[in-house]
Formats: C-alpha cells, sequence, structure tokens
C-alpha cells in the first residue's frame, strides 16, 4: 500500500465509528466492535469492525472480518465493498470525500439484528469450501452410513468455519471448527442459502456445539438438491436422512428441505408428476407431509409417503445397511418407477 493509501487509511481508523455509520447503516454498535450482515449492508451479524486499537498492526481500529465468509480487510476495502467501487483510485477518491465530511450523527435508536447472512454471504461462504473427498466432512459422512458423496456438487467442506455461541459477549471473536456445507438452491439452481454442521476433528461426529448446526441466507421454500428432478422426487426433511434415501434409490433425485416447516413450504418444480415425501415419523413430519401432500394435489402432483422403520431414514440405513433399505423403500414406491429406480431388480 502507498504512503497515501496508508495514510487515508490511517484517518479512516480513527474514524472507524462514522465510517460504520455512513457506509454500514444497517448495523450497529456492540461494545468495541460494529455489526452487520456483510459487507454490502445487509442487515445481520456476520461482519464485524473493531473501532478502537492502534494506528496499524494485529487490532487495529478499522480491521473488519466477515465470520460467514472469512473475508476481512481494513476500511478502505469496506469502502470498496460497500460501493462497489471497481479501481483503487475510485476507492481512493470515496475516501477523501467521506473525510471532508463532518461526522454523522448516531441514530437515536438502533437497528433490530437479522437472524441470518444474506445469500449473496451464503454464495461467497460456499465458494471457499472444498469438495468433501478424503476430508473429516467425508469421515462423518461415513459414520452415518452415507459414502460415495466426495464429489457431491451441492455438499463442501471448510476447515475453519466461524461459530458464535449463544450468550456470547458482542465484543469477542467466535471460535473455528470444521463444518461440512450444504449448498441451498432454488428451483432453478440459483444458491440461497448454507447449511452447516460443526464437526469434532477428534471423533468424526458433530461437534460438542448447541447448535450444532446452522443456516444462513434464504431457506424458505428451498433445499439441498442431489440429482436433477424431472417428473419424479423425493422430498425429505434433515440432510442426513433425505441422503440415506438417495443412497438406496441412487437413481431418485432428492431434496432436504432441512426441517419440517420448510418442507411444508417446498416450492415444487414444474413439470413434477409423481413426489415422494420422505419425512420423520413424528407429529412435525405427519403435518409437514399432510401440508405437503395437499399443496401438491393442488396443482396435480401425485404423492407417496415413504414410511421410515425408525425415527428417520438415516436411522434405517445404519439399522438395515443400504440393500435392505432399498428393499423396504422398493415396496412402497409406484409400479411406473419401479424399472428406473430398481433397474437390476425389474
Amino acid at each position: 500500500m502507498s504512503s497515501v493509501a496508508s495514510d487515508i487509511a490511517q484517518r479512516l481508523g480513527r474514524e472507524a465509528e462514522a465510517v460504520c455509520r455512513h457506509y454500514l447503516s444497517n448495523g450497529r454498535k456492540q461494545g468495541r466492535y460494529w455489526i452487520v450482515g456483510d459487507i454490502e449492508n445487509t442487515p445481520g451479524r456476520s461482519l464485524y469492525v473493531r473501532l478502537t486499537g492502534p494506528a496499524h498492526g494485529p487490532g487495529a481500529a478499522g480491521k473488519w472480518t466477515d465470520a460467514a465468509t472469512g473475508e476481512h480487510g481494513d476500511l478502505l476495502d469496506l469502502i470498496a465493498g460497500a460501493r462497489q467501487l471497481r479501481t483503487f483510485g475510485e476507492t481512493l477518491d470515496e475516501a477523501r470525500i467521506f473525510l471532508s465530511l463532518p461526522r454523522p450523527a448516531p441514530p437515536t435508536r438502533e437497528r433490530a439484528v437479522a437472524p441470518t447472512g444474506s445469500p449473496e454471504a451464503a454464495r461467497r461462504f460456499f465458494a471457499m469450501g472444498s469438495p468433501v473427498g478424503e476430508t473429516l466432512a467425508e469421515r462423518y459422512l461415513h459414520r452415518r452410513g452415507l459414502s460415495g458423496l466426495g464429489d457431491a456438487p451441492a455438499l463442501r467442506f471448510h476447515p475453519h468455519c466461524y461459530y458464535w455461541r449463544e450468550g456470547q459477549p458482542k465484543d469477542t471473536p467466535p471460535e473455528t471448527w470444521p463444518a461440512l456445507l450444504a449448498k441451498v438452491t432454488d428451483v432453478n439452481g440459483n444458491l440461497t442459502g448454507v447449511h452447516r454442521t460443526w464437526l469434532d476433528p477428534a471423533t468424526a461426529r458433530k461437534a460438542p456445539l448447541d447448535p450444532s448446526r446452522k443456516a444462513m441466507g434464504n431457506l424458505l421454500g428451498h433445499g439441498v438438491r442431489i440429482g436433477t428432478a424431472s417428473d419424479i422426487l423425493a422430498a425429505g426433511e434433515g440432510l442426513e436422512s433425505t441422503l440415506s434415501v438417495r443412497m438406496a434409490l441412487p437413481n431418485m433425485p432428492v431434496i432436504s428441505a432441512l426441517s419440517a416447516n420448510h418442507l411444508a413450504a417446498l416450492i415444487l418444480p414444474t413439470g413434477l408428476q409423481r413426489l415422494y415425501i420422505a419425512a420423520d415419523a413424528d407429529e412435525a413430519g405427519d403435518m409437514a407431509t399432510a401440508n405437503l401432500t395437499e399443496r401438491a394435489g393442488a396443482v396435480g402432483i401425485e404423492t407417496i409417503r415413504l414410511i421410515s422403520l425408525g425415527g428417520d431414514f438415516n436411522e434405517d440405513l445404519r439399522n438395515l445397511g443400504r440393500d435392505d433399505l432399498r428393499t423396504h423403500l422398493g415396496q412402497q414406491l409406484a409400479e411406473p418407477d419401479l424399472s428406473r429406480l430398481l433397474p437390476d431388480e425389474h
């Protein structure tokens, strides 16, 4: 960085709170930090800017990190992202304009913090992951009886995923844990969110966190898709349960809505003729099945509920094994689907 740019960055650092109020107006001050959703000023709490500290070096005022994506930088980077400036010269010009302005008056009341990051932050975050093959994420899946997913485009692995504990002081940095990432997409394949399962590297199980799963972005109506749906689709709740259906029936396109409530609100793709509903065996699953069946029937889509022997299909996979689960599910399939879903048996 040139001496001119360094001087401007330090001057911005001395006015860090004013910079944040001007460029990240949808955020709020919490202790020594300014908290907002992302660099594009989305409401939320993923990105935090240090408001106090030395002029340069570690802990300098104006340094920021996006806990959802791992992005970080100084206030010049922040201004460039917030204003979507294309060149460093444009960024310096914008900073000079700002530094000639009086400090903006603080707002009379703080804005509410949004519960999740934006879809754009989710897209950037998922892009930072790597294929799950030969990673802790693959070991975790194997422990759940799930194999052959190393190259699945909807799944990725992040070795250092930030985690904020509930009730954690807002001016303290997050923890980092490895995580399995699952891409949430709409019916057109556009990424709308990311589901994260934090993992314990010592055991290859879920990390000892509460909760050990969180999602960011826009999930409602969307889901994690494996395979391409045309006229048939199996829709389930939890990721591992839905992947278990895919393990037993590898030619069945599946979507995990990630919860019973989201399963009930699933947006159904155009051209779908038959929907297999792989809900959990509990009251929430029953309600989701009833709601989704009614919605599908209203647009002429046939529905068949797949019944698990245990609480969900991952429990069945681990208790029965893949072949016996395939047999169990095969007995519930519609006659026209047998030849393509069970090609070795018909």
